[in-house]
């Protein structure tokens, strides 16, 4: 697919079959989210893949936002392993983690797999909740798998405001 497509035709899916991932799509979201750029290449970040019928439970108990999707991605970073930038006041985490996530979610596209973002939980009970090393930060979950029938995008989806409203040159 066209990066271009990629990027304007993803949607975050709120419906989702009961079709499975196939494994090589799953390896080939898996794999961006390896190659994604983090600072310094500490490559903190820490994808748990939860398919199992008791993850997807246990998760099911975090959020009401799975959408009956058969994969799900807590995507995490090794808060002991991070970038601390000039200054002491923030580190590389939470951005790396996040550059982690976005190139599974647009690599799961152009794979014909539908997402979703997911930030409505607790990352601490998600941690608790799967048992996850105390200096596991847990930033977002994506939800994989295949658009329901009739699922779709919202209504909003393709409205955007102008570049001269987001972009200011300096």
């Amino acid at each position: 697919m066209e990066f271009t497509d990629v990027i304007k035709n993803r949607y975050s899916c709120k419906k989702y079959s009961d079709r499975a991932v196939e494994g090589d799509r799953l390896e080939a979201i898996l794999e961006a989210g390896r190659v994604a750029p983090t600072a310094k290449n500490l490559q903190e970040q820490h994808v748990y893949v939860l398919q199992s019928a008791d993850a997807l439970e246990k998760f099911d108990g975090l959020t009401p936002c799975r959408y009956g999707a058969p994969t799900v991605l807590l995507v995490a970073f090794d808060s002991e392993n991070v970038y601390t930038y000039p200054g002491s006041e923030r580190t590389s985490g939470v951005e790396d983690a996040s550059i982690v996530a976005t190139h599974m979610i647009l690599a799961a596209a152009n794979e014909g797999v539908d997402s979703c973002w997911i930030n409505r939980f607790s990352p601490e009970e998600a941690v608790k909740a799967f048992g996850l090393p105390a200096n596991e930060v847990v930033l977002c979950a994506i939800d994989l798998g295949y658009a329901a029938e009739g699922a779709g995008p919202l209504p909003n989806h393709s409205s955007r405001k102008e570049l001269a409203q987001t972009v200011t040159r300096l």
